[in-house]
């Protein structure tokens, strides 16, 4: 549980970044990037890796590019779901994709870190 927290603190900074640098992405309070954040873990734990398998053959087509178009798909299927959060379009949303995604890549390397110390 623990470490669905910390992903999901990361997961809300970068959520927040790309609300920051991203126009089209935005959100109307902290409930909702908190709440938006949350549900991208839930939706990134339990449907990413069926959409994963399921789209396999075009990932490896694409040589892995793919997997930006399902993490904006992400992304923006918890817009659809969260009124307070909006991601206007497909080009913010693979924007904030890798904003978030660069983001949890640095927090996942932070964490190592400090387990390889601890």
């Amino acid at each position: 549980m623990a470490r669905f927290i910390v992903r999901a603190v990361f997961a809300a900074i970068g959520l927040w970044l790309s609300s920051m640098l991203v126009a089209g992405v935005a959100f109307t309070d902290m409930g909702s990037l908190i709440l938006a954040a949350v549900l991208l873990g839930v939706v990134n734990a339990i449907l990413r890796p069926i959409l994963f398998i399921i789209t396999l053959p075009l990932t490896l087509l694409t040589l892995g590019l793919f997997l930006l178009l399902l993490n904006a798909a992400m992304i923006g299927l918890v817009a659809v779901m969260l009124q307070g959060f909006i991601v206007d379009g497909l080009w913010p949303g693979l924007v904030a994709a890798v904003v978030t995604g660069l983001t949890s890549w640095v927090g996942h390397m932070i964490l190592r870190d400090d387990q390889a110390r601890g």
